[in-house]
């Protein structure tokens, strides 16, 4: 039987986050470094735009009161409000610097139970009210702003009350866990148990357990289970027409998978407010290694053989040249870079890596000597170009901002493919959107690719365009650059995103990938559990009519 934790312990309290940028404050770029970064792209602003302060923001008039049952709930302070408006895309950043408000909610809610979460729902379906489900707002394709413009009002529905693993089942090895817990106080419960969900997206420290599921998030490990898809056991959904619990099964064939339906729905059916995850024991073997390739082709033929060999490395992101160098993890002579990593809870992995690592040999990579292995308990592995790409990757959007305020575009966009139309989609991206950054931009432009994930049948290319915008219209070159990614993408018959969601940033290319009987299906089901229109509106489906 699962041990139910009779009074939760409350995890850490949540490291304060920036509200008009990514993350915590204090690591956000000086002026100094911002000035220092823009002057490594041409034709990048001489000053940083300064970070406005939220009392200096002019908010909209709030357009419905709270009702008092639920005001205990409710905030209108500008803050909240401030905060609960965009996500950290870098069309949100450079608005908000810009001090541009008009898409904030008119409430905050932070309910404290589901109940809270079924009164809320109840009002605003009655009081016409938008609600925009919020975790802890990272979205980067628009996925928390309000655009629709036809409801009296709107609500963000901040999930952070419900923040603790409630149940711990060490014989199954899974746990129900609250919604709302971030990533780091999710694992810091379950480290008691020595049990971990090891999904480590890039926003771990500020995303939170519901909006990985609602957005189909992918975590750090790139091959088996890369999507948090595969460690759900059930999920518990409020809707306005009920709530909806799905059996707790390792498995089943019985019809269409309930939950299914909700992973990925990004809050347009339904507000997640628990879920079943399935765990794994906290690994204590880890390695890593890099490998030097002179051409790129060889070095995707070489991660080609090792997402198809089986031995499912923990860590497989390839670099191509442009990237290793931004990530400062080439070597002098430039090439790609392969950095693997292997772990278990089980037994040592150096034999696992030595495998990888001749792949990757038999296919012309170098690998570069590393400190000795780590076969013991230690954590770290000591290989310093692994270090290096890991550090620079959690640095990467903080980066983004401080190019943000030089009216540097920076726009990342990641993708999937099968392998064999992989090169003509790396060179269509190179060849079609960077043709569409220097008609936007009219300034020499940097693009870059890496593999975030891989798998036996193709991989998942992230690509990086930085180039130098004009000052005022920042916004309008980056949409007109994503939506020349999105064509190519599309053309290439590559999915318009792998793991950062639809929103409403992707939804026309969205609505070009998703099969017509399907998505009549699925406005079906949005019918029947949210019949007022209240939920998300503007994602996956369009918005209602006044």
């Amino acid at each position: 039987m699962a041990d139910r934790i009779s009074s939760p312990p409350r995890p850490e309290s949540a490291p304060t986050r920036s509200w008009w940028g990514w993350g915590a404050p204090d690591q956000a770029l000086s002026d100094a470094e911002c000035a220092a970064l823009a002057a490594l792209v041409p034709g990048a602003a001489e000053a940083a735009l300064p970070v406005p302060a939220v009392g200096s923001l002019e908010l909209p008039a709030v357009r419905v009161g709270a009702p008092a049952a639920l005001a205990h709930l409710l905030s209108s302070a500008p803050a909240d409000r401030a905060a609960h408006t965009y996500g950290k895309a870098f069309r949100d950043v450079v608005r908000a610097l810009y001090g541009e408000m008009a898409a904030a909610p008119d409430l905050v809610a932070r309910p404290r139970d589901e109940r809270d979460v079924v009164d809320l729902l109840d009002w605003a379906a009655g009081a016409e009210v938008a609600v925009v489900p919020y975790g802890a707002g990272s979205s980067v394709v628009g996925g928390v702003e309000y655009r629709a413009g036809n409801h009296r009002g709107v609500l963000s529905l901040d999930l952070s009350r419900l923040d603790r693993v409630l149940e711990v089942d060490r014989v199954s090895r899974a746990a129900l866990i609250q919604a709302g817990a971030l990533g780091p106080g999710l694992e810091s419960q379950l480290r008691p148990h020595g049990l971990t969900l090891r999904h480590f997206p890039q926003s771990f420290a500020f995303s939170t357990l519901g909006g990985w599921l609602a957005t189909r998030a992918g975590g750090h490990y790139a091959t088996l289970h890369t999507h948090i898809d595969d460690l759900v056991e059930s999920l518990r959904v409020v809707t306005p027409s009920g709530v909806s619990q799905s059996l707790r099964v390792p498995g089943s064939g019985a019809g269409p998978s309930p939950d299914r339906l909700f992973l990925g729905s990004e809050g347009t059916l339904g507000v997640i407010t628990e879920a079943w995850m399935r765990l794994q024991d906290r690994p204590s073997h880890k390695a890593s290694a890099s490998v030097l390739f002179e051409r790129f082709t060889a070095a995707v033929d070489a991660v080609r053989a090792i997402a198809q060999s089986g031995l499912h490395p923990a860590n497989c992101r390839l670099l191509d040249p442009g990237e290793a160098a931004l990530s400062g993890v080439a070597s002098g002579g430039g090439g790609s870079v392969l950095v693997l990593g292997v772990e278990s809870a089980h037994g040592p992995v150096d034999g696992r890596l030595a495998e990888l690592v001749a792949l990757a040999r038999d296919h012309g990579g170098s690998p570069v000597e590393r400190p000795s292995p780590s076969s013991s308990d230690r954590p770290a592995s000591g290989d310093s170009a692994a270090d290096t790409w890991r550090s620079a990757f959690l640095r990467m959007p903080y980066i983004r901002d401080g190019l943000a305020r030089m009216s540097v575009i920076s726009e990342t966009f990641e993708t999937a493919c099968t392998w064999d139309r992989f090169p003509e989609l790396y060179e269509a991206v190179h060849r079609e959107v960077g043709a569409a950054v220097q008609k936007v931009t009219g300034a020499p432009r940097l693009i870059n690719c890496r593999f975030t994930h891989v798998y036996p049948d193709g991989p998942a290319p992230y690509f990086t365009v930085i180039a130098a915008g004009r000052r005022g219209a920042e916004v309008a070159m980056w949409d007109e650059i994503k939506a020349a990614a999105m064509e190519t993408l599309g053309e290439q018959g590559a999915t318009v995103t792998h793991h950062h969601a639809v929103g409403r940033d992707h939804r026309p290319g969205y609505e070009r990938q998703r099969p017509e009987p399907f998505a009549l299906a699925l406005r079906a089901a949005k019918q029947a559990l949210d019949p007022a229109g209240i939920l998300n509106p503007g994602v996956l489906f369009d918005a209602p009519t006044a």
